[in-house]
């Protein structure tokens, strides 16, 4: 949803995720995908369960910065596999000679089908079907939100072996009645461990390529997830493009957030069963 553009920088990235792996499979691990990563798991909220993520997240590239303050994911669960989804960001830029510009960037809704569901230590497949809605006509002219409609594809998958879980993610972006003729495809993968009842360390590489467009770009990033109380829990991760700086990629990017947990249609908060 953020990095419009990247491309395929293929032995890089084939080896950030062996390289990745090696290093959690020596020690017991538990991932999972979503915020504050960009890779999303099969997981849903569950029933009449509401998952609310308000988080600051800076894009800084050697010409431009980029800071979506807040961005705003909210799921709400409907039985035990189906999500409802909106996410919508608030985005700050600033270029280099160029005035700095605000506004809301293009909104996300979709719904994600935990189809295949083996439990934690089993197989994991969800689908998550969503659409890009246009930007209002004054954050196009500013370049904060892209003119026309897209379709997003993803499919999610999880599985546990060993000590390890993993949580990968690839899907394609299809213009619909869009300006922008290049479809898109994406691929991440999300490993973490846990150092305790509370606090879990996570990292993950992602692609992101625009086909027959450049720039090509592959960046990673690490983090972790520490729960202050079963429903309030702090998101922070950092990273960056494997390119140099002089290529035009993130040099940096970074997310720090709260993730609320809210049961019964929103009416109390999450408590651990």
């Amino acid at each position: 949803m953020l990095f419009r553009g990247m491309g395929w920088a293929r032995p890089r990235f084939l080896y950030a995720m062996v390289m990745l792996g090696v290093a959690v499979c020596a020690v017991p691990a538990f991932a999972q995908g979503g915020p504050p990563l960009l890779t999303t798991d099969p997981v849903t909220p569950g029933p009449e369960n509401l998952e609310i993520n308000l988080g600051v997240m800076p894009i800084l590239r050697n010409n431009t910065k980029l800071v979506q303050i807040p961005q705003i994911d909210i799921n709400y669960g409907v039985g035990e596999d189906i999500q409802f989804t909106v996410y919508a960001p608030f985005e700050w830029q600033a270029g280099n000679g160029m005035p700095d510009v605000t506004g809301w960037s293009n909104v996300f809704t979709g719904v994600k089908w935990h189809f295949l569901d083996h439990g934690e230590n089993g197989f994991n497949i969800s689908m998550f079907p969503q659409i890009e809605i246009r930007g209002s006509q004054a954050s196009q002219r500013t370049g904060i939100a892209d003119p026309g409609t897209r379709l997003e594809l993803p499919l999610e998958f999880s599985r546990k072996v060993g000590p390890l879980e993993m949580n990968l993610e690839c899907g394609y972006y299809i213009p619909l009645n869009s300006p922008r003729t290049h479809n898109e495809r994406f691929i991440g993968l999300a490993l973490g461990h846990d150092f305790t009842k509370k606090l879990e360390g996570i990292g993950e590489t992602y692609n992101d390529w625009v086909l027959g467009a450049p720039p090509k770009d592959t960046f990673f990033d690490a983090g972790f997830r520490y729960a202050i109380r079963p429903s309030f829990i702090f998101l922070f991760m950092a990273g960056r493009s494997f390119s140099p700086n002089s290529s035009g990629q993130p040099e940096f990017l970074a997310y720090a957030g709260m993730q609320i947990l809210l049961d019964k249609n929103g009416r109390s908060l999450h408590h651990e069963k």
